[in-house]
């Protein structure tokens, strides 16, 4: 024997009736703390973020990068030396 029942109600009353907690709240905090650690995460990879945080204390422009990796590779307009 076989019973089948249709129960016809939106998931907010069966959340009701089966006196389980709302956790629509938490829910919302939540999701709004891991969109603002995301747009942190995007912001840093800005581009000139990056390059200020990875070029040594005094390079700012391209320029100064390519004199500097001159100076440290020996080279002198994309030459080598020798």
């Amino acid at each position: 024997m076989k019973i089948h029942f249709d129960i016809d109600c939106t998931p907010e009353e069966a959340r009701r009736f089966l006196g389980l907690p709302d956790l629509e709240g938490l829910h919302a905090a939540v999701v709004g703390e891991m969109q603002e650690r995301l747009l942190a995460s995007l912001r840093a990879m800005d581009p000139e973020t990056l390059w200020k945080q990875w070029m040594p204390t005094g390079i700012q422009s391209m320029d100064q990068f390519q004199k500097f990796w001159s100076q440290f590779t020996g080279q002198q307009g994309g030459q080598k030396r020798g």
